[in-house]
């Protein structure tokens, strides 16, 4: 998941810095729901509940909601999409989507992270926003002891791999957003374990000077548990406190 037109101005090899305080909502707002997903969830059925749960929050009817799952092996194109882009459109099911960006997989052993929230009651300002999906990132992976970084010239969330060559860098997590009515929706992956050949059947987010790499082929082997806990004590930080949902669903 990406989003081109949402970066700002930032150095390109520094890691980033982000308050603490950066994308708080107002006082007294209620923690953001926190849903996880243990079955693997069909795309079509995902973006359809993401859309209605973001409706029902941007009427106020619903509370913001963080939702973690795995997909099925699939590919996405976002609106920036190029077909150039898509080596082997036969391979896996691809699936038009409205996020910004281009190209992206989905699989079994990467954790997405869908991400509703309203940006009308925090900051309505997008580019901060992924600044602060990147930042929420970085300090999941560091937790792993994995210094990732952020890029001027290209998205997501990158890994340095200088045992490939000098200046080789690989892509471990995504970004890609859509705002309606500013409510965000999509978010962000993260690769645990993933097959990594599956991307061989795409030039992952138009990037074809750099690979794609996983906490597991870093070296990490942590289970989808550890990564969910990781992800959910750095997002409160950033984001504000969270909490599940009202029995089990709202």
């Amino acid at each position: 998941m990406v989003n081109d037109a949402s970066t700002g101005p930032r150095e390109s090899t520094r890691r980033l810095a982000v308050s603490p305080a950066s994308f708080l909502p107002v006082p007294g707002a209620p923690p953001v729901a926190w849903r996880v997903s243990d079955a693997l969830v069909g795309y079509d059925a995902a973006v359809e509940a993401m859309e209605a749960r973001a409706a029902s929050i941007a009427r106020g009817e619903a509370r913001e909601l963080v939702w973690l799952l795995e997909h099925p092996p699939l590919y996405t194109a976002g609106t920036s999409a190029q077909e150039a882009d898509l080596v082997e459109p036969e391979r896996f099911p691809v699936h038009r989507t409205g996020r910004g960006g281009q190209y992206t997989y989905h699989g079994p052993g990467q954790r997405v992270a869908y991400v509703m929230l309203d940006l009308s009651r925090r900051r309505q300002d997008l580019r901060a926003y992924v600044a602060s999906l990147e930042a929420w990132l970085i300090a999941t992976l560091d937790a792993f002891n994995v210094r990732a970084e952020r890029r001027e010239d290209r998205v997501g969330v990158w890994v340095r791999r200088p045992e490939k060559g000098e200046g080789v860098e690989d892509k471990i997590a995504a970004i890609g957003i859509r705002v309606r009515r500013w409510v965000s929706l999509h978010g962000i992956s993260l690769n645990v374990e993933p097959d990594l050949a599956h991307f061989s059947g795409i030039v992952p987010c138009g990037v074809r000077m750099h690979g794609v790499t996983s906490l597991a082929d870093l070296g990490r082997i942590v289970s989808m548990d550890e990564v969910d806990m990781a992800l959910r004590a750095a997002f409160v930080p950033i984001f504000g406190a969270v909490g599940p949902e009202a029995n089990g669903s709202e």
